[in-house]
């Protein structure tokens, strides 16, 4: 596994399948891709279900944990700030476990979002804040590790849930 903080898009994956994540639905974007998204694509175990929009993924998610299937909708923050309205009403207001996975990018790997020169980092978790939605910040293996309780959690409570993270490389 990865340290130092360098996230591996492995051990995402890997985590991903402790929580018994059995659907990723995402639309490309330069941040997730490399690391995560292709190797995701390759996977025979987790579905990866293509968008055109990222707010459609919310949807989806959601109406995966009504047939109760656990996924994850990974998107890069401009498409979660595009999204906030149909989080928002799904997610937050009815109650979803719409776990969301949310490449920050600009953010350097030894600093947390609200210290990044970013302006579009920064935002992130004070809007998660507002919006009530936990999140929970990858920059190293063992925040990795981490994830499925996350998870679990998410489900366990019907609530949303934000993973953010930086770059994240293949092995």
């Amino acid at each position: 596994m990865a340290s130092n903080g360098v996230l591996r898009g492995t051990d995402i994956i890997a985590a991903l399948k402790t929580a018994s994540v059995g659907h990723v639905v995402s639309v490309p974007d330069i941040t997730t891709s490399h690391g995560l998204l292709w190797p995701l694509s390759r996977d025979t175990e987790i579905k990866l279900i293509r968008l055109c929009k990222e707010d459609d993924g919310v949807s989806i998610c959601a109406a995966l944990a009504h047939a109760e299937k656990r996924a994850v909708l990974l998107m890069q923050m401009t498409g979660f700030l595009d999204s906030i309205n149909c989080i928002r009403a799904v997610a937050c207001e009815y109650k979803q476990p719409v776990c969301m996975m949310i490449g920050l990018l600009g953010k350097a790997p030894e600093e947390k979002p609200s210290e990044s020169r970013a302006y579009g980092v920064r935002i992130i978790e004070p809007i998660c804040d507002v919006m009530g939605i936990d999140h929970m910040c990858l920059n190293d293996v063992e925040d990795v590790a981490r994830v499925p309780a996350a998870v679990d959690r998410a489900y366990a409570a019907s609530r949303p849930l934000a993973v953010l993270f930086g770059k994240v490389i293949e092995p």
